[in-house]
């Protein structure tokens, strides 16, 4: 088992980033036509745009909250004074927030996906495998609240930053900090991960065209002429 943690906590997190990275950018290379939300909006809008509202706004603020919570160094929480107690309960409260926002609208474009026989027909096995992905990496993460209920002193927290903080660093000793995690927090590790490998193989890459919109902002205005 010291062997599986360290490869799954210590050398898993860089082959799953270098599959995200690089297959990524052979996708947008060798297959642009795929590069695409593949929106179901003309077959059955519905509650559509609920559910799209509702997951979008859950996604950002958990991506967000994360690479804030767990890349921000500790020196920097210590020096505003905030302490790891207060560090631990706001992150209970925006993750269960942006978690339950985010999860009632995963449950409303499954449902369309699943139950209308038309967007079902035309939706592709890794897209529905990629929802159930999602679904299970989120109800981990909601979970790990309840589990976090337990560790109000931040000391686990702590422990989570270090290893994220770590692995970005490409410190070798990266998964010798979350050996006594409890293991609702390495299984959402392990799936949030995961997420990433399979992330250039579905319909997530249409969020890097997301990212790249912000370019939208500085782009020169169209000129069109009448005849």
């Amino acid at each position: 088992m010291d062997y599986l943690h360290q490869f799954i906590y210590g050398i898993y997190p860089y082959i799953a980033l270098a599959i995200f990275l690089f297959g990524s950018l052979a996708r947008f290379e060798r297959e642009q036509y795929t590069w695409k939300s593949d929106s179901s909006q003309m077959l059955h809008a519905g509650n559509l745009r609920v559910g799209n509202i509702l997951f979008h706004i859950g996604v950002l603020g958990l991506f967000f909250g994360h690479m804030v919570g767990l890349l921000t160094p500790i020196v920097v929480w210590d020096t505003l004074g905030v302490t790891h107690g207060f560090k631990q309960m706001i992150a209970i409260v925006m993750g269960g927030v942006f978690g339950t926002l985010c999860m009632l609208g995963l449950l409303i474009l499954m449902h369309r996906r699943f139950t209308d026989a038309r967007i079902s027909a035309v939706t592709k096995t890794g897209d529905k495998v990629l929802l159930l992905w999602i679904f299970i990496t989120l109800g981990l993460g909601l979970s790990t609240i309840f589990e976090s209920l337990h560790h109000t002193d931040g000391h686990m927290m702590v422990l989570l930053m270090t290893w994220a903080q770590h692995i970005v660093a490409f410190k070798g000793d990266a998964a010798t900090f979350i050996v006594g995690a409890p293991f609702l927090f390495k299984a959402h590790l392990f799936m949030g991960l995961s997420l990433f490998v399979i992330f250039p193989f579905t319909r997530l890459v249409h969020v890097w065209s997301g990212f790249a919109s912000v370019g939208y902002l500085s782009r020169a205005w169209q000129l069109v002429r009448p005849r």
